[in-house]
């Protein structure tokens, strides 16, 4: 689809729809009262008969409204003035994609980009409008046979700003919001994939073509022999029970000059996770395949980042990996000598992320990163903690946790932090090796974290758990995109395009 902005108004607008906020108890926006007034109280005069109340999310779709050059008027119901906050505007302008995409307007003048969002301004309502839709227009058809288009889909959208002065505000909220959406929608096709496709390989393969489209992005990957030779031996073990070798894929993208430190987004890539040895009940296994979910949303973020040509040096790590129960598969009771020296206990197979992720960890030290943020969907405690709306963050770096926390916040893709306390380390006290790979019951996200945290000394580091953010489950099943959003904000603000609140 084709975003854009102006500044004009309302009456004025020649276009296949004009789109118009109405809020509770019928009272039209400012926008909406001068379509009224040009069309002589046609608008107010339907809101008296009851034909809209403006609860949030109801339309009322209106054609050859008197005076009014467009050939439509969609109305849009926002709720109470007062109480329209950043959920909620989401929410409407989802609502009104789907509705234009139903009327057979190719093209709309979208005013809801004027409305008051408390604390927010012009760059964060294009920008959540634009991401929205492209959110709301996705679909994963490509292995279905028979697919279905809309009749006839909208696809230009224009979001009118209150000033001229504002429009370079709003372009460049377009220009961040496609590049995010388009990592989003790279993160969830890829997430979405089965995993008799979407294989360790088949990671490296769309990593490889990504670096292909773009003169400052180079790939390159860690096969199984060079594994051994380097020692990863913990996440060598995670993959001996799969057919599908295990594959480190890295893109590298420069920015900056030589000598500027990277940051590193590593992201845990379990194509499929059966738990292996220790295997996992059969109700809902077929979403295991969204165990990479860390590594769909690595791969979105340097999708976003190429697009966006960010002043900065960047490496995103995929580790990819599948763990089965085979002959070879390695075994709880097993003791691993990981690439750091640290010997590990494996006391679960079904905790293997942090093995995988333990290993590259140590691995992207020579790359002499400044930061390294790791995505993983690693543990089930973490959505008993947080649920499916918030991801877990955890750092061992106060100013690192809180840059993220603001992106989170920009972004609208939230985390939440939880601590890291020395005290919960005790919980991987092992008597045979320098530690177990799993703790008890309590703190489990933490517990993993404090793993993680132990091959993480040489830079700056934080943990994104995203364990029930990456995927819905029933009648909507399929990966979110997240935290590709986050991610590229905290990217964004790392540079001088930074848009901050």
């Amino acid at each position: 689809m084709e975003f854009s902005v102006k500044s004009g108004s309302p009456e004025k607008q020649r276009s296949a729809c004009i789109v118009v906020g109405v809020f509770e108890p019928r009272r039209l926006s400012g926008v909406a009262e001068q379509l009224d007034q040009v069309s002589e109280g046609y608008l107010s005069n339907l809101l008296r008969r009851g034909d809209l109340e403006g609860k949030a999310g109801q339309m009322l779709l209106l054609h050859h409204v008197p005076n009014i050059l467009s050939e439509r008027v969609l109305l849009v119901g926002c709720g109470k003035e007062r109480e329209l906050d950043e959920r909620q505007y989401k929410q409407i302008i989802e609502k009104t994609i789907h509705t234009l995409n139903e009327t057979g307007s190719m093209e709309a003048v979208c005013f809801l980009s004027e409305l008051h969002v408390k604390g927010r301004d012009t760059y964060w309502k294009v920008r959540q409008a634009v991401e929205a839709a492209q959110a709301g227009l996705y679909t994963f058809n490509q292995l279905k046979t028979r697919k279905e288009e809309p009749r006839r889909p909208l696809r230009k959208l224009v979001f009118n700003v209150p000033t001229r002065r504002e429009l370079p505000l709003g372009e460049r909220a377009i220009q961040h919001a496609l590049a995010v959406s388009k990592g989003v929608t790279i993160c969830r096709d890829v997430a979405n994939m089965p995993p008799n496709i979407c294989t360790p390989r088949y990671l490296a393969e769309q990593a490889e073509a990504m670096a292909a489209n773009y003169d400052n992005l180079t790939f390159s990957a860690v096969e199984e022999k060079e594994m051994a030779e380097l020692g990863m031996n913990a996440y060598l073990a995670v993959g001996r029970g799969s057919e599908n070798e295990s594959v480190l894929s890295l893109l590298h993208y420069q920015g900056a000059g030589d000598d500027v430190a990277p940051l590193v987004l590593v992201g845990k890539g379990l194509t499929f996770d059966a738990g292996g040895i220790s295997i996992k009940p059969s109700a809902n296994m077929d979403e295991m395949k969204y165990d990479m979910g860390g590594a769909a949303s690595v791969l979105g973020a340097m999708q976003a980042l190429a697009e966006l040509q960010l002043p900065v040096n960047v490496i995103g790590a995929i580790a990819g990996c599948e763990n089965m129960p085979d002959g070879k598969a390695y075994r709880p009771g097993d003791i691993l000598t990981t690439m750091s020296g640290q010997t590990v206990e494996v006391i679960n197979t079904d905790a293997e992320g942090r093995l995988v992720l333990c290993d590259t960890l140590t691995y992207v030290e020579r790359f002499s990163p400044e930061t390294v943020i790791d995505v993983a969907t690693l543990t089930g405690a973490c959505i008993i903690a947080l649920g499916h709306h918030a991801s877990a963050l955890m750092s061992t770096h106060n100013p690192l946790a809180h840059e993220l926390l603001n992106a989170s916040e920009q972004s609208g893709d939230r985390a939440w932090r939880l601590p890291l306390w020395d005290e919960y380390q005790d919980a991987l006290d092992s008597p045979f090796a320098d530690m177990a790979n799993l703790g008890g019951r309590d703190a489990g996200s933490i517990a993993a974290a404090c793993f993680l945290s132990r091959f993480t000394k040489k830079y700056h580091w934080a943990h994104l758990d995203i364990a029930g953010t990456a995927w819905r489950s029933g009648a909507k099943k399929g990966a979110t995109g997240r935290p590709v959003p986050m991610l590229t904000q905290f990217l964004i603000n790392r540079t001088a395009t930074g848009q901050q609140d």
